[in-house]
């Protein structure tokens, strides 16, 4: 599902990213443990197209995702493919503040040009299977942190994505709605074997993965 090969990120003189390569299978859910500073978040960016490799031409670096070589996509080609196949769920949940729950979660079907019917629908289908039913019409403002970060979870879930990114997702919370959050992923492999890489400090989450991958100074050291 995501092969990246020999993947290094500089940013000025500091060298953030030094020859990271990782390959992770479908429905697989893979944690990324390390001290702050090892290149956690520069490396999901990368993998989320949200960032690139420094001169991949140089170190003929390699990213794939569900076997496109996304390297070799131009920018609108990546928000494109970024859109339709990659959801993203961040510590802070990232939620506008002005919408509601169900507009939230049909922003990324919306970007998508699909029709607002068909977004509705399945909007409102994601956030009562994430038992937010009584919730549609709430802003965030109204919400609970828990509640949040679940529409935040409806929302990456939106366009059927190949892979969801997650960076510190249960960071912000207290440790009943952080347990809530780690079995909801659990749920979500197994009814739509849907493929997890997240960055995390929980420790419980990391052990609970299938696999748990340590960076240090810029390279995976374990696994």
């Amino acid at each position: 599902m995501v092969l990246i090969r020999n993947i290094h990120k500089s940013f000025g003189n500091l060298e953030v990213l030094k020859g990271v390569s990782l390959h992770i299978q479908k429905g697989e859910i893979v944690t990324i443990v390390g001290e702050s500073g090892a290149g956690k978040s520069t490396l999901l960016q990368i993998i989320g197209t949200l960032d690139k490799p420094s001169t991949p031409e140089k170190y003929h670096s390699i990213i794939e995702i569900d076997h496109l070589p996304i390297t070799q996509l131009r920018d609108k080609e990546l928000s494109i493919f970024r859109n339709q196949n990659i959801g993203f769920i961040f510590q802070f949940h990232q939620l506008l503040p002005e919408f509601t729950a169900l507009e939230n979660v049909m922003l990324p079907g919306m970007i998508a040009g699909k029709p607002k019917v068909e977004l509705h629908k399945k909007a409102t289908e994601l956030l009562k299977y994430l038992s937010l039913a009584h919730r549609l019409e709430h802003k965030p403002g109204a919400l609970s942190g828990g509640e949040q970060q679940r529409v935040a979870v409806a929302r990456a879930l939106m366009n059927d994505p190949k892979v969801i990114l997650a960076d510190e997702p249960s960071g912000n919370l207290d440790s009943k709605n952080a347990e809530d959050l780690h079995q909801l992923f659990y749920k979500l492999r197994q009814e739509f074997n849907q493929t997890f890489i997240i960055v995390t400090h929980n420790t419980h989450l990391a052990e609970m993965a299938d696999r748990s991958l340590t960076m240090k100074d810029g390279t995976v050291i374990s696994s």
